[in-house]
């Protein structure tokens, strides 16, 4: 982008994740729909999903997926979410069927459900353990062919544009450090969580949270920023980055979690944060900073063809995880919080949308179930979609004037959103600050 650059557009969508990227497919074809992501295309935290996807399999199933959901969550979920989400799974899975998405069947064609922590019933469908790609490989392929859709990569967003709570568009910086300006009738932002911001995480490292510094900055409503996910099964290494996510699926399929004594400790299918507790108790009780996880009841043939990524990458560690104790430890995940939207992802700011694990329409409480992460994206995104299509709400064509001088320099800026998040997350919760954050700063 130049300095003097000025892009208008229908719809602009900050982010190439499950979320963004689906809206864009939701969206009439008559929009001219503009997609930025700060990196390259597939560098997306939507990418890394491993374990699957929950669906209602029969209206039998409501009630128990229904509590299970409420129940991961300490009951702080906001019900109506939940029953949307789980009633809208149908059509989003026939959807994704329909658009190529492969999921994995059994010997007779049938779907291949699976089950993870804190589910009674095996309701998850998967592509081996790479859901998330499989997922966003066939989204992004049909959006870069629609004639509507633009997709930019190495594009950073830096500000809002707003005026007496009307959102106009965003401030942009390209790869070479250049700054512009995108207007557009509706802004939706789909940018993910906030791993980058901390020392061990499954994200990757640019997914820091921009969004929400910037709700900070121009009053937009956030709710519950300081629920984070604490993941119980990295794989545990020395090296600096993203950390290696061993999917709640590997526990589903019979994997157990053993002590330094080699002791089994806990129930492996309780919800994440317990799980997570577990461990460290475990860890601070014999002064180590791992457990291990084993998984006596596959071959090693077996888990290759069903968890290829996972044992791909223990064997590169020099780890065979149907027969040694790979050591994993906790590590940042997923954020529960994030922008507060309605159903329909309305943010406090009008035509300023919000989807994906950017938003939080309560749908997950206090802790996110297994695999409900891709399904949540999924529904309330095309949810946003159809309320952008159907809007017929205006605003001022007096876009307000923007100071591209003002902006200080990308360092100082990533400095600047990584204070006032951590204070914010601290502000609402320090005992979860100091035990997590504290060594971030």
């Amino acid at each position: 982008m130049k300095n003097s650059n000025c892009i208008k557009t229908d719809i602009v969508i900050v982010g190439s994740g499950v979320a963004g990227v689906f809206a864009s497919l939701c969206l009439p074809e008559n929009k001219e729909i503009l997609v930025i992501t700060k990196e390259d295309l597939k560098e997306c935290d939507s990418y890394l999903a491993q374990g699957g996807v929950c669906v209602l399999k029969s209206i039998d199933d409501f009630n128990c997926y229904f509590e299970d959901t409420m129940k991961a969550g300490h009951y702080e979920n906001d019900p109506e979410s939940v029953r949307i989400m789980i009633e809208s799974s149908p059509e989003i899975i026939r959807t994704l069927v329909a658009l190529g998405v492969k999921f994995d069947t059994s010997s007779d064609g049938d779907f291949d459900y699976t089950r993870e922590g804190a589910h009674r019933r095996n309701r998850i469908l998967h592509h081996k353990d790479e859901t998330g790609k499989e997922i966003t490989d066939a989204l992004i392929s049909i959006a870069m062919k629609r004639k509507n859709i633009t997709i930019v990569t190495q594009t950073t967003m830096i500000d809002i544009i707003e005026k007496d709570n009307v959102c106009y568009g965003i401030v942009c910086e390209d790869e070479q450090g250049e700054m512009g300006t995108i207007i557009a009738d509706d802004i939706i932002l789909a940018t993910g969580g906030i791993g980058g911001l901390f020392k061990n995480s499954t994200n990757f490292p640019h997914i820091t949270g921009d969004s929400f510094a910037l709700a900070l900055m121009h009053g937009i409503e956030l709710q519950d920023l300081n629920y984070i996910q604490i993941h119980p099964t990295t794989l545990y290494s020395k090296k600096s980055g993203r950390k290696f996510l061993i999917s709640e699926s590997v526990r589903g399929e019979g994997a157990i979690l053993l002590n330094e004594n080699g002791e089994r400790f806990t129930d492996e299918l309780q919800p994440r944060d317990v799980v997570t507790n577990a461990i460290c108790k475990e860890m601070e009780k014999f002064g180590t900073d791992h457990v291990y996880i084993t998984l006596p009841g596959m071959t090693s043939e077996e888990a290759e063809k069903r968890f290829p990524n996972i044992f791909e990458a223990c064997m590169a560690e020099g780890y065979d995880i149907t027969k040694d104790l790979v050591p994993v430890a906790p590590g940042q995940h997923y954020l529960m919080g994030g922008i507060k939207t309605d159903i329909n992802g309305k943010t406090s700011m009008e035509h300023l949308y919000a989807v994906g694990e950017t938003a939080c329409n309560g749908v997950h409480g206090k802790n996110r179930l297994a695999s409900n992460s891709l399904l949540e994206s999924l529904v309330f995104a095309k949810r946003a979609a159809d309320v952008i299509a159907e809007s017929k709400a205006e605003k001022s064509e007096s876009v307000p004037r923007i100071d591209l001088d003002k902006y200080p320099e990308k360092a100082v800026r990533e400095r600047n959103f990584k204070k006032i998040i951590m204070q914010e997350i601290k502000r609402k919760d320090k005992a979860f600050y100091d035990k997590w954050c504290d060594d971030e700063n």
